[in-house]
């Protein structure tokens, strides 16, 4: 409730005695409340992230999957079924498009050789393209089975692809060629997201074991296997290489912080139903991951071992992966509309809802 100046100015009498206010104490008292006050509102979540725009795609294919932001050209890349959206970054205004990528999952970016690349799930196949025309340059045969994550080692040089399949290993290539160099076997199960470490170790999730497989990017070998549990199923995983943590965002609910020198749990803070994807900003030190429950949870990782929940900010169907853009510190999102689910199959699972056909698009999410 605001007060008029003449209500705050008034005589207080506190056991017979009068005592006055003085002006710049109300104000620097005023000033003290309205500071927590806000301090308050940021740890708590009350609204410092919201959904800025909305940058429709379109189209009648119905997968999409991983996007990514090209920090030097500002723009946007979006896997979507059978070629790769490309938008400016900023406003949303299509730029073009790869075409040719069969169930296409990730994008990497190889800046030092102008080389973009994308993993081609139902080909088994990487297309190496230019960065700025988006020409495709060559279709790089074969790699591992269900080739879907996809990220770029700066200290090799090299474009690693995580085969989701059976086959459950990472191939290599150059980034200059588009050769194929080498492979690790780090003997998973179902892997998803992959970081590295900038000093000779990359990590890969294990949705099927629970797990991180560690390996050597150099020596092309496996190193180590640690437990998230208590959390299950991680898909999502970022890294702040600064403090050395590695966040997992695990279906179950909860973001496994690990010490990414000894594999150590440090911290399981609550996130949003059944993740797919996370993103750290280094300049914010924010954890955000993509939650299929039509949310993100935003984290604060700035104190040491100390992971509170900001906010949770609700976005759109189907919204699962994530991008960031670390130059504006905004996040961008797939979703889509979806018809009603089917009824429940003889297992007693639900077929997964189809996505009305030109009701793809981006979300973005910022402050």
């Amino acid at each position: 409730m605001l007060l008029s100046w003449h209500s705050r100015m008034h005589l207080l009498n506190l056991q017979g005695s009068r005592i006055v206010i003085h002006r710049k104490f109300v104000l620097a008292f005023l000033t003290l409340v309205t500071l927590a006050a806000a301090g308050s509102g940021s740890a708590t979540g009350t609204g410092n992230y919201r959904v800025l725009a909305h940058y429709p795609v379109g189209g009648h294919e119905t997968g999409y999957d991983y996007l990514r932001v090209d920090p030097t050209n500002h723009r946007l890349f979006i896997a979507h079924s059978t070629r790769v959206e490309v938008l400016d970054a900023d406003t949303g205004t299509r730029v073009g498009e790869i075409s040719g990528t069969p169930g296409v999952h990730g994008i990497a970016f190889a800046p030092e050789f102008g080389h973009g690349f994308t993993s081609n799930g139902l080909a088994r196949t990487v297309t190496m393209f230019d960065l700025k025309t988006l020409k495709p340059l060559a279709e790089i045969k074969y790699t591992g089975v269900k080739p879907d994550a996809i990220e770029y080692d700066p200290q090799t040089r090299q474009v690693f692809v995580v085969n989701g399949g059976e086959t459950g290993d990472i191939s290599i290539i150059a980034a200059d060629s588009g050769a194929i160099v080498g492979t690790v076997a780090v003997g998973g199960g179902k892997l998803e997201g992959l970081q590295f470490d900038g000093q000779g170790r990359g990590f890969v999730n294990d949705e099927e074991k629970s797990a991180i497989h560690v390996f050597d990017v150099r020596k092309r070998v496996a190193i180590a296997t640690w437990s998230v549990a208590p959390g299950e199923e991680p898909t999502g995983l970022a890294f702040d290489r600064q403090r050395h943590r590695l966040f997992a965002a695990c279906a179950n609910n909860k973001l496994i912080v690990l010490d990414s020198n000894s594999g150590k749990v440090v911290a399981t803070p609550a996130i949003g139903a059944d993740p797919d994807g996370a993103a750290f900003d280094p300049k914010t030190q924010r954890v955000f991951t993509s939650n299929s429950d039509g949310t993100v949870s935003i984290v604060d990782a700035s104190a040491a071992d100390r992971y509170p929940l900001l906010e949770t900010v609700k976005t759109g169907e189907g919204a699962r992966t994530i991008a960031l853009d670390e130059r504006t510190g905004r996040i961008y999102l797939p979703t889509a509309k979806f018809a009603p689910s089917s009824a429940a199959s003889a297992t007693g699972s639900h077929a997964r809802p189809q996505m009305i056909p030109g009701s793809f698009g981006v979300l973005v999410v910022g402050r």
